[in-house]
């Protein structure tokens, strides 16, 4: 039988090339779950603004694999010890990290599962793979869960400064061409240091941690909160509750069969067994956009208008506004479509809903990043900053909105 060679390279327009660093590596993105991120898009529906996202999570992934490998060879050089046991872990468990996203990665998890969050059936899949790969990933569960005593582990794959917001923000930025999301990640990288197993960042790196933090509140604004990305996975999840809405009342909609399924059940995390999260496995872009083309001709006003709308571009109006938008406001377009349609003021309500957005670069209260003085002390970001809009990056803002069709204005 001849040898495969497993150590492959990745060319990545972002960084170059990119190593897989051994077999094991290697066998896991061979895997059909980690190929299926190849049909699992990085940003949703956010190709309908910007025509160049089109790139996947199996994209992310090794992306953020790349930067943990980086990571690792900055602390070690900095005499940081990491076993080898130790980075296989960190780099399994980075490259692991959104195995469980489903189709338009957030729309499932709020329409065709019940409130399962993609953290949870990631984890789910490192447990199955663990079992097919003989307990070699047991330490990369450890540390992805946060049961591994160095805590500057979890920080490197989760916290406010880590290699999954590192690499989103560059290639998201590359791929939608907006440029402010573009962060210094290997500037950011080389400025990591570990004291007492906690991740920090030292003082000449504070401008790049400013920059980044700036850069992720401009691309929630300008990419990811795109009011029309926001109003088109919207629509997304009202598709999605509609079809499963017929589907429960024995209407027979062309579909793939893994997605009838979800639709058929109601699915919780309890009831995520090896044969549910095969099916989950089975399910990806293609599944949701097939449906949705056949589903523009059903006899349902709303399954059809609201599938015709994200297949056309052709979507709903979206108004943002600072203040809390009345009821009133909803209640009376609704009542206008209903009758304008013929249809129940229930049922205008998958065409008319408000609801609220939120943005914070920074978090005071989740796990600070923590900046390294010259001293040898240790500060919150914000307070040794001498930028006053770091301060304000971690204010929360919320923003209110309301959707209605055009033809109502």
């Amino acid at each position: 039988m001849t040898q495969i060679n497993k150590l492959k390279i990745f060319n990545d327009p972002i960084y170059g090339f990119i190593t897989i660093p051994n077999e094991l590596i290697y066998d896991l993105i061979q895997h059909p779950y980690f190929q299926r991120l190849r049909r699992i898009s990085q940003m949703g529906l956010s190709y309908l603004v910007y025509p160049g996202a089109n790139h996947t999570r199996f994209h992310h992934a090794l992306g953020c694999m790349h930067l943990m490998k980086k990571a690792i060879d900055t602390l070690r050089f900095k005499d940081v010890v990491i076993s080898e046991e130790e980075e296989n872990a960190l780099l399994i468990a980075i490259l692991l990290h959104d195995i469980g996203h489903g189709p338009f990665s957030h729309a499932m998890e709020k329409s065709i599962v019940e409130d399962v969050h993609h953290e949870a059936i990631s984890l789910l899949f490192m447990n199955q793979l663990n079992e097919e790969f003989d307990g070699r990933l047991s330490l990369a569960i450890q540390v992805f869960k946060g049961e591994y005593h160095r805590k500057f582990m979890l920080q490197l794959i989760s916290s406010q400064l880590d290699m999954d917001r590192m690499d989103y923000l560059k290639r998201d930025s590359f791929y939608t061409g907006v440029a402010e999301g573009n962060v210094n990640s290997e500037r950011l990288i080389q400025m990591m240091n570990v004291v007492d197993d906690v991740l920090v960042i030292e003082e000449k790196g504070i401008y790049s941690v400013e920059k980044f933090l700036l850069s992720r509140r401009l691309m929630y604004w300008q990419a990811y909160l795109h009011k029309t990305s926001l109003v088109a996975e919207l629509i997304l999840m009202k598709v999605l509750k509609r079809a499963k809405e017929l589907t429960l009342k024995g209407v027979k909609l062309p579909c793939s069969e893994p997605l009838l399924y979800f639709m058929q059940n109601k699915i919780t995390l309890e009831d995520f067994d090896a044969q549910n999260l095969d099916l989950f496995s089975q399910l990806d872009d293609f599944d949701i956009i097939s449906a949705l083309k056949a589903w523009q001709r059903n006899n349902d006003f709303i399954l059809s208008t609201l599938s015709k709308m994200i297949i056309n571009r052709d979507l709903l109006k979206i108004k943002l506004s600072a203040d809390k938008i009345p009821m009133e406001e909803s209640q009376s377009l609704k009542e206008e479509f209903a009758e304008a349609h013929n249809i129940s003021a229930l049922d205008a309500g998958y065409f008319i809903f408000r609801g609220k957005i939120k943005n914070q670069a920074y978090s005071k209260a989740a796990e600070p990043i923590r900046i390294l003085k010259k001293d040898k002390t240790i500060e919150d970001v914000v307070e040794a900053s001498d930028q006053l809009n770091l301060k304000s990056l971690s204010k929360l803002v919320t923003k209110y909105y309301i959707c209605f069709p055009k033809q109502l204005i």
